[in-house]
């Protein structure tokens, strides 16, 4: 069983640019990035965890695939390569900005008998996927992507299984999502946002996010 995240590092999560210098973004994303590789080895279930990236980055345990390819492209060329070179091997396809991400749910996603473990994202979009037989799939991200996953899954015939996950379902793109990281969060990203100085703010019993 393997692994793949796609990664960009350049000019990373650029909707958090009303709080977070481009610096500061790029060292964000790669704090999720390595919680995420961090849970997906305590989970034991892996012996290949590769990281599709846009740039040269050193994660210990990974091996990093230097891409200039789209989201889709690149996984799909990716899937396309396991089913040429016969890996016939279950993939998991995680986001890198899952930093509330458990072993346990990697355990519990890797474990299902289902074809295809969709687990989705806040808006329609799709944070992880595990793809029991890669040459019976492709990918469609971006837009309502869970949905089109699914419809992707029934119409090749494959049994879906739905994930449902609070730490899956909590990707980090906008400034608000900042507040589950420092409420929940254990990980780099935590660490990291707490020390650029961020904490929780209550405004009209509301609960934001603060830069001291």
């Amino acid at each position: 069983m393997r692994a793949v995240i796609p990664f960009k590092k350049n000019n990373a999560k650029s909707r958090l640019g009303s709080l977070l210098s481009e610096k500061e973004r790029e060292d964000l994303a790669m704090a999720m990035l390595t919680d995420v590789v961090q849970e997906l080895r305590s989970s034991g279930c892996f012996k290949v965890i590769d990281i599709l990236s846009t740039a040269i980055i050193d994660i210990e345990g990974t091996n990093v695939v230097l891409t200039e390819l789209g989201l889709n492209e690149s996984l799909n060329e990716y899937l396309k390569k396991m089913s040429s070179h016969s890996i016939n091997e279950p993939v998991l396809i995680i986001m890198a900005d899952l930093p509330l991400i458990s072993s346990k749910n990697i355990q519990d996603i890797t474990s299902s008998n289902a074809d295809i473990v969709i687990a989705p994202g806040r808006m329609g979009g799709t944070n992880a996927i595990f793809i029991r037989n890669p040459s019976s799939f492709q990918v469609d991200y971006y837009g309502a992507s869970f949905l089109k996953h699914y419809e992707i899954a029934k119409r090749n015939g494959l049994n879906v299984q739905v994930f449902d996950s609070f730490n899956l379902s909590t990707d980090i793109d906008e400034v608000s999502d900042l507040t589950e990281v420092l409420i929940h969060g254990k990980g780099h990203a935590a660490t990291y946002l707490k020390k650029l100085g961020f904490d929780i703010a209550k405004n009209s019993g509301r609960v934001n996010v603060r830069r001291n």
